[in-house]
């Protein structure tokens, strides 16, 4: 488990920093966001994945990536970075995994992104 840090920023700051390409940012609630495009945050280093090993978990205002499974040593560590269908197109994900969807977004929207490519939905893979 390690806590992904950063800067607290109302909703308004946010929607300027996104508007910068910043994809550090993670919602914490209605009113505030964190950044975390700073350099005492060494969690902003993992890599999103299709079929990632960890989850971000919010606890108490505080943001946690946390292991889904059990991880092996040198195994590198992940989690789907839960991107809407704005703009999806423009992040695209190579993480290599067999149900990859081809773009950086939450898992919710993995079907609706493979219909748009022409992919089957993975329960019918």
């Amino acid at each position: 488990m390690i806590e992904y840090v950063g800067e607290r920023i109302d909703k308004c700051e946010s929607l300027r920093r996104c508007e910068q390409n910043n994809v550090y940012i993670f919602s914490l609630g209605p009113e505030f966001d964190l950044d975390g495009d700073v350099t005492w945050n060494p969690a902003r280093f993992l890599n999103h994945s299709c079929a990632p090993n960890c989850d971000a978990a919010l606890q108490e205002g505080r943001l946690w990536i946390v292991a889904n499974r059990n991880i092996s040593p040198g195994e590198e560590l992940t989690f789907n970075y839960g991107f809407d269908l704005e703009s999806y197109r423009d992040y695209p994900c190579h993480c290599g995994s067999p149900d990859c969807v081809g773009c950086i977004v939450a898992e919710e929207f993995f079907d609706h992104v493979r219909r748009q490519s022409g992919l089957r939905p993975a329960s019918s893979a």
